[in-house]
């Protein structure tokens, strides 16, 4: 029997949150910090000193021996180190446990050692992490032992953003102070802060773990370099919320209770479209929180298969020909007395405010769609977006039937009198209950769908922080606030001069709205004709960070400076290109080393079988084995020809220098041979004995678990 535990005994036992504040620190050190929380105010040494000894004590409790700041480099994944709490030794022989107020705000890692794209220069080592008080510190217990994380920004020594999380806390500022421009042109006076809320959905595969450290393209590269489909795959459509099997029960039971013993509220689990595909949803938090969060999430994911005897897969497309992984980014905005900016309302053609800032952020998407499509766009991403399982390469905004409507009358006539009501769903069966259905359907191939009372972006790749997404939303939906506000606040007549801007909005950004099916090739020539761009690269999109609008933007909320995006711009290119080459020398390794040998062990056997019918029966007819001789054959001398190419291609790649033109090679010229190479692998190994096959196939790694 498994073991049995209350969920809310647990959640957030391990986490030093504003309950174990309350508890702990004197009334007067809880008071400022929540000042320091709630309005940004300065912490000064000596409420530090408190508060890193109480945390100290409490972490001890826990088990934790070590401390570390833990931040978020541009390298994909966090980074930590740890120290423990032991500073030096007493005459008596026992030892002193110590944290300072000056430990816990300010760590020195060595900033030449993580990407910087030119900020740093190798020699130039120091960089500084700064402690994020508003994202609580919390101890994680594996099997290290127990160490307490303090969630921070990563700084270089001259102040540029090293990392995921200044911008993010630059860009939520931004957002908050034009947020609250605007809620007082419409008479809120009480509304103290304006915070992104965001639900980040984390889709991921499942595999066994043996027969994963049998694939050494998964093991360097996280996806599958080759690989046959197997009979059946995703055409049953029986996976998706399908029973959990008992092994992933097993597995999600346990990465939930690491999560809400971290106050993580893990909230949905099912099994996704893909076989071996599952995903888990939290509960909405505060955005850097969320950020955060998610990569607790996939930390712990990765973390606990491996107990099960299991390995996750976070990469958007580890198997070609199944769906891929994507993070649905749910953002919306909310004030800290509960006001949701994005609730339409029961009536949304009369809520004006809803009205404005929902034409403002069609202002934003519209204006920076090149942006948000870069914010999306890592190197696993490229498999994935636009491939009719995801949303399409292309910016689009879906509002549904009801808001849809709403708009369409501001563009028509400039005044909205009507809204759109749900109707009584109508099953036919009259033991089933009767409920109003929502006022519009879903979108789901829609890349910036309206769900109700926030924003879906179904962009975002699996493996990726969120943070770059929503550094984006935050900033461009500032700005068009900023834009709209500068209007408002000068008009003489403001109810006339926010209808007539809502009308303007409407019109002059109307191409972006699209309802319609945003896998269809009829939406690629529309989506052409409305002049909306199509970029379908991360390295095409990469060029986004640093057009005069973008930096114009980004500089004007002090959100990134120019130099800081064209550092990111460089790092991107360099991603891009280190990732396709570690793929094609992996692809190099392993058919050469294991494919090759295994097709030529195979056409000598079969060979063999031949000779030895030959020997027993000169009238023996031998077609069938001869044709299937010589089909192997061709497609072994085919990949042989690729194989070399190959190498020829990523030796030439591997000696240019870093920068966009290197990125551009390997997309343009390696990544194809790459697809020239794969191409007869995967039919040999359906020809091949599959005794004789070196790797475990499709069907072994996403049915077997």
């Amino acid at each position: 029997m498994s073991e049995y535990y209350n969920v809310k005994d647990i959640f957030g036992e391990n986490v030093f949150n504003d309950a174990v504040m309350q508890e702990r620190l004197p009334k007067k050190v809880y008071k400022k910090m929540r000042e320091i929380i709630e309005n940004g105010a300065e912490l000064d040494p000596a409420t530090a000193d408190v508060v890193a000894h109480e945390m100290k004590e409490w972490a001890i409790e826990k088990g934790a021996t070590h401390f570390t700041h833990w931040f978020q480099p541009l390298t994909g994944v966090t980074a930590e180190k740890h120290d423990s709490f032991i500073t030096a030794p007493m005459s008596n022989g026992k030892v002193l446990m110590s944290f300072s107020g000056k430990e816990l705000i300010k760590g020195e890692p060595d900033a030449s050692s993580f990407p910087s794209g030119g900020l740093r220069a190798t020699f130039e080592a120091r960089g500084y992490t700064a402690w994020d008080c508003t994202s609580p510190a919390f101890v994680r217990q594996d099997a290290a032992g127990a160490t307490l994380c303090i969630p921070t920004a990563f700084c270089s020594y001259t102040g540029e953003a090293l990392d995921q999380k200044t911008p993010l806390m630059r860009s939520m500022e931004a957002v908050n102070e034009q947020s609250l421009r605007l809620l007082r042109l419409f008479g809120n006076t009480t509304s103290k802060h304006v915070t992104p809320s965001v639900g980040p959905e984390q889709e991921y595969f499942i595999v066994d773990r043996e027969k994963y450290l049998q694939r050494k393209d998964l093991i360097f590269t996280g996806r599958t370099l080759f690989g046959a489909m197997p009979p059946k795959g995703q055409e049953m459509d029986d996976h998706y919320f399908g029973a959990i099997r008992e092994r992933i029960a097993a597995y999600m039971r346990d990465v939930n209770k690491e999560l809400w013993k971290l106050g993580v509220s893990a909230k949905t689990q099912h099994n996704e479209v893909a076989p071996a595909q599952h995903e888990l949803a939290p509960i909405y938090a505060e955005c850097n929180i969320a950020v955060d969060h998610n990569h607790l999430i996939m930390e712990t994911l990765k973390k606990v298969a491996g107990r099960h005897g299991l390995q996750c897969l976070l990469h958007e497309k580890p198997f070609a020909g199944v769906n891929g992984s994507g993070k649905h980014n749910n953002w919306s905005l909310t004030t800290d007395d509960g006001i949701n900016l994005l609730d339409p309302g029961v009536t949304p053609h009369q809520n004006v405010q809803f009205l404005l800032v929902l034409v403002c952020i069609l202002k934003a998407v519209d204006e920076h769609a090149d942006l948000l499509r870069a914010s999306a766009a890592d190197v696993g991403n490229d498999h994935r977006l636009g491939a009719n399982e995801a949303p399409p390469a292309i910016l689009s905004v879906f509002l549904g039937e009801q808001l849809g409507d709403v708009v369409s009358q501001l563009i028509r006539t400039g005044i909205a009198t009507r809204s759109i009501k749900g109707e009584m769903l109508e099953t036919g069966v009259k033991t089933l209950p009767d409920f109003r259905k929502d006022a519009t359907d879903r979108n789901r191939t829609s890349p910036f769908a309206f769900t109700g009372n926030k924003f879906e972006f179904r962009m975002a790749g699996s493996q990726a922080s969120v943070a770059p997404s929503n550094v984006v939303l935050n900033t461009i939906v500032a700005e068009a606030f900023c834009e709209a506000c500068d209007v408002l606040e000068k008009a003489e007549d403001f109810n006339e001069a926010v209808h007539d801007l809502i009308k303007q909005y409407a019109v002059d950004h109307q191409r972006i709205i699209f309802n319609g099916d945003g896998y269809s090739d009829e939406w690629v020539e529309e989506a052409k004709r409305r002049g909306l761009p199509n970029i379908k690269s991360m390295v095409d999109a990469i060029p986004a960070y640093t057009t005069e609008k973008s930096v114009s933007a980004f500089e004007k909320f002090n959100v990134f400076t120019k130099t800081e995006l064209e550092s990111r711009a460089e790092i991107e290119y360099e991603t891009y290109a280190k990732t396709i080459n570690i793929e094609a020398k992996a692809m190099i390794d392993i058919a050469g080393k294991q494919i090759i040998p295994a097709v030529i062990k195979y056409t000598t056997s079969l060979a063999g079988s031949i000779n030895s019918v030959k020997a027993a029966c000169d009238a023996a007819d031998i077609s069938v084995q001869s044709e299937l001789l010589t089909e192997v054959s061709s497609l072994l001398s085919q990949a042989k020809a690729a194989l070399k190419e190959l190498v020829r291609v990523e030796a030439e790649g591997s000696a240019m220098e870093e920068g966009r033109e290197q990125a551009v090679y390997y997309h343009d010229v390696v990544k194809a041979v790459m697809d020239d190479l794969r191409a007869p692998v995967d039919k040999l190994e359906m020809m091949v004995d599959k005794d004789m096959w070196p790797m475990p196939s499709y069907g072994d790694l996403i049915f077997e678990v």
